[in-house]
């Protein structure tokens, strides 16, 4: 047995019998103190350099960073929070209903995309889905009491007030896709819609389709709304009707409705311009159980090429949306935000670009 104080030599039958007890030694976590001893600087240069570099030499930075990896020391993140005022997070903001965004590949293209951007910093990903009836209250109180750094909001609606509340909270925030509201005092990443729509609609004609309808994303979404103002301008272009419209809502449920209900009142459609490649799927579906052959009877161009295009049948031809990429750049336009740099207001805008498979 052991104890602590004056020695004793005594033993007692179950010492002499049992075997001696190893000798450990709990090593603890090292300290701030220690790191700084190891480099040679003081605690609140050390404490600087890992908190940033701030007004820190750049050797002083490299003596710490080298007692830092000798030491495998771990900054105290809570504490490093009261420092800061930072939480090394930037939130994903998506506002749509939770089944949406675990069933649309839009969304886990966005998640790889703007983890793509932050693979080489300190900061971590949060996911907020914001559910419409939750944005005024949980969702604005999250984000303005300092949960996240800064914001990437996808999948923007004209009726969400994030756009105005975030602003006013001063929380730095990157869009992907055009906002309604104050579109010219925000930071936001978006592909050329309209131009994507007129691209599809000028190859349906290019290949002799005269009668050409359309099924419109959501109207209360940018997007939905510059998709099929493309479409309008080529008809209009062409001298030919735009009155084929149907209204989806970028779901395969959704195309497949508007799909029924648009073949209905124009069954001479040769043609057919889709928002997105999952409305599409619905359609093409609706245009099998019609009888109508794809590409014979109506050919069909989508909007996105982020992987059902290649599985329905025909494979489906479709306007690039370069979601990934997107996603990306606006993770790294609100790291620079957030470092403090100036970043040009003018928005990022990618160039539509044409995947001609099967389907027209």
């Amino acid at each position: 047995m052991t104890y602590r104080g004056k020695a004793c030599s005594m033993q007692t039958e179950e010492t002499r019998s049992s075997p001696p007890m190893p000798n450990v030694s709990r090593r603890t976590a090292p300290t701030l103190e220690q790191v700084a001893e190891q480099a040679g600087v003081s605690r609140s240069t050390a404490s600087r350099a890992i908190n940033g570099g701030l007004r820190v030499s750049p050797e002083a930075q490299a003596s710490v960073d080298a007692a830092v990896s000798d030491l495998r020391y771990i900054p105290n993140r809570a504490a490093r929070s009261l420092v800061t005022k930072r939480t090394s997070s930037v939130a994903l903001v998506v506002p749509e209903p939770d089944e949406r965004v675990l069933s649309d590949p839009f969304f886990a293209s966005t998640i790889h995309g703007l983890n793509g951007a932050l693979r080489d910093t300190d900061l971590q990903l949060v996911l907020v889905m914001a559910r419409p009836e939750d944005i005024a209250t949980r969702t604005l109180r999250y984000l303005r009491g300092g949960h996240a750094d800064g914001a990437v909001v996808v999948s923007h609606h004209r009726d969400d007030i994030l756009a105005d509340e975030l602003r006013r909270s001063g929380v730095p925030t990157v869009y992907v896709g055009r906002p309604f509201v104050g579109a010219e005092r925000v930071h936001y990443v978006d592909v050329d819609n309209a131009g994507g729509g007129r691209m599809a609609t000028e190859h349906l004609l290019g290949i002799g389709r005269r009668r050409i309808g359309t099924i419109a994303g959501p109207q209360d979404m940018s997007a939905g709304l510059d998709r099929l103002a493309g479409w309008a301008a080529a008809l209009g272009e062409a001298g030919l009707a735009a009155d084929a419209i149907g209204y989806g809502d970028f779901t395969t449920a959704g195309g497949a409705r508007a799909a029924a209900q648009l073949l209905a009142r124009h069954p001479d459609l040769d043609g057919l311009f889709v928002a997105s490649d999952l409305m599409a799927v619905g359609a093409l579906s609706v245009l099998a159980d019609a009888g109508r052959l794809v590409p014979d009877d109506v050919a069909v161009v989508g909007y996105d090429n982020l992987g059902s295009a290649t599985t329905t049948s025909p494979t489906l031809t479709t306007i690039v949306n370069p979601v990934v990429l997107m996603a990306r750049t606006a993770g790294e336009l609100l790291i620079d935000l957030l470092a403090g740099k100036r970043v040009d207001p003018a928005p990022v805008i990618f160039a539509p670009e044409l995947v001609v498979r099967l389907s027209a």
